[in-house]
């Protein structure tokens, strides 16, 4: 697509999202993720790079695994194939009653003793020594420690920043940030069942581009830190 020298677009890659012109645009400027991500049991990976994350803002600041140059037509983004469940082989009853005669001829098991040959050891001993006085010594210890001080940030109100609060992912300025310039979902991602949505707004997509593009619910501060994010 043909875009004007002076025009600024955001660029469609999934992954990257910046502004860029087309006087401004040289091969390797767009980092982005080629394949789109896969989602199974609270994981989030990207199919492409193998990276994953259980937090959804951590797993979209996962950095692109490909270079390009940027561009405002959307990516046809492949489904991951799904993956196979792993059987995992269990134990015949014969094969268990011949293991337990063994142990009861061990030496190392009938004294309680850790036993790399049959991978016995006594529950109550390993409960023991969990409990021990220096075990609850280091625990009361810790738990009087002091909190680590709080790390002033000086911050330049001129500078550019991303933002961290959810769907937002905006640049801004701090002079230009105030209550109502970040719009964006207060609400954690929800997936489950292939449907993908946020749990503020009630809203449910199935295709992850659709996920993306569901408009945000409320407004406040822009945020740069994620742990401080609204």
């Amino acid at each position: 697509m043909e875009v004007g020298s002076a025009t600024k677009l955001q660029c469609q890659r999934i992954g990257c999202n910046a502004m860029f012109t087309g006087d401004d645009n040289p091969d390797g400027s767009c980092q982005f993720h080629a394949s789109g991500p896969f989602f199974h049991d609270g994981m989030k990976e990207w199919s492409c790079c193998k990276q994953r994350s259980h937090d959804f803002t951590l797993f979209l600041e996962i950095p692109g695994c490909k270079k390009g140059k940027h561009t405002t037509e959307k990516p046809v983004l492949a489904k991951p194939a799904p993956r196979q469940p792993i059987t995992v082989p269990t134990s015949s009853p014969v094969a268990a009653a011949a293991n337990a005669a063994t142990k009861d001829s061990c030496s190392r098991c009938r004294q309680g003793f850790f036993c790399s040959d049959h991978g016995s050891q006594p529950k109550e001993q390993i409960r023991q020594a969990l409990n021990t006085p220096v075990q609850a010594q280091e625990d009361e210890t810790e738990s009087l420690a002091p909190p680590p001080p709080v790390k002033k940030v000086v911050i330049d109100i001129n500078e550019p920043q991303v933002c961290k609060n959810k769907g937002c992912g905006k640049t801004f300025k701090e002079r230009d940030n105030h209550e109502t310039a970040c719009s964006y979902h207060p609400g954690p991602a929800v997936f489950h069942d292939r449907l993908r949505g946020w749990k503020c707004c009630d809203v449910h997509v199935k295709e992850f581009d659709e996920f993306m593009e569901i408009p945000p619910c409320s407004k406040g501060w822009h945020s740069t830190s994620a742990d401080q994010a609204v």
